[in-house]
């Protein structure tokens, strides 16, 4: 994978764009959705760990342990982002969720001190546009059950996901080990949305129709996105990969408009524009940083 980043790169930002439009197809709960693509990619992540563990040796106990926590955080980023897509749509729910790149920017500043530059700081108010135009904040029609409610629901989802991201970067620097803490994360992930699932009466028994979309969510998002992406991000120049990335959320909206016929209005869609507009901003422009830790920074939020 590594000899064709920039194609791998593409791969795994599409297979991540079906992430929303297959949610709503298994037409299960929120909760039931998060377990269920976290327990149906385990079989396939153990055997890829297993081969690492081969070649590298048995993962780290910390790296481990880091990639539970960051599994509980992800568990929570799931069930919210799920509720997301029913309030707004698959979308709309997938674009709010690059706002990650704002809050893991924010908490950097505030608890490891790494200053924002100024590509970042042009991008707040660009995104905050963005997210009132969605939410209907300014006026205007707008798609959804409850814009107003998905708008918050993605603001919380990429809380969540923030905090995934900067707990998984402190323990994910062994770019040979890529299945390892995919597979404790996913492990962690499943059993804390059990219980979240639980708390919310949200956990019900999908019929077989259900699970076969579960599966194709788990393989395709839960799986190959993941592996993918981290594999060629590393590789590539911060610029190019925030413009890669971008086919993510983009590709997400026309998928639900095709397979699903979500049809935001205008004003909805200059907001999704928006916002990816300060992603680029947020991300484009921004030194490089290691290799270990820019995979994390630079991801998108739907895995």
């Amino acid at each position: 994978m590594g000899r064709s980043p920039v194609l791998v790169a593409l791969l795994g930002a599409l297979a991540i764009a079906w992430s929303g439009p297959l949610v709503r197809l298994a037409e299960v709960p929120p909760s039931t959705a998060a377990v269920g693509r976290c327990l149906l990619a385990l079989p396939v992540l153990a055997l890829l760990s297993r081969r690492e563990d081969r070649r590298c040796g048995p993962l780290p106990g910390r790296t481990r342990l880091v990639a539970a926590v960051a599994g509980a955080f992800f568990a929570c980023d799931l069930v919210l982002w799920h509720h997301a897509i029913e309030a707004v749509g698959a979308g709309l729910a997938t674009v709010l969720g690059n706002l990650q790149v704002l809050v893991v920017a924010v908490v950097a500043w505030w608890l490891l001190g790494e200053r924002p530059h100024a590509g970042l700081l042009a991008s707040v108010p660009v995104l905050l546009l963005g997210v009132a135009l969605v939410g209907g904040v300014l006026g205007g029609e707008t798609y959804g059950r409850d814009p107003r409610l998905g708008v918050l629901l993605g603001l919380a989802t990429s809380v969540a996901y923030a905090g995934f991201l900067l707990v998984l970067r402190q323990g994910g620097k062994d770019l040979r080990r890529l299945a390892g803490p995919l597979l404790w994360a996913s492990g962690s992930a499943a059993v804390v949305a059990t219980g979240l699932g639980l708390a919310l009466d949200e956990l019900v028994v999908p019929g077989w129709s259900s699970v076969g979309w579960l599966l194709a969510l788990a393989m395709t998002a839960q799986v190959l996105g993941w592996l993918f992406i981290s594999s060629s991000l590393p590789r590539l120049p911060a610029a190019l990969t925030a413009v890669l990335l971008l086919a993510q959320p983009v590709a997400a909206l026309a998928i639900s408009g095709l397979v699903l016929g979500e049809t935001p209005t205008t004003v909805q869609y200059a907001g999704a524009l928006c916002v990816l507009v300060g992603v680029v901003l947020a991300t484009a422009t921004r030194p490089r940083p290691p290799p270990a830790a820019a995979l994390e920074v630079r991801e998108p939020v739907r895995v």
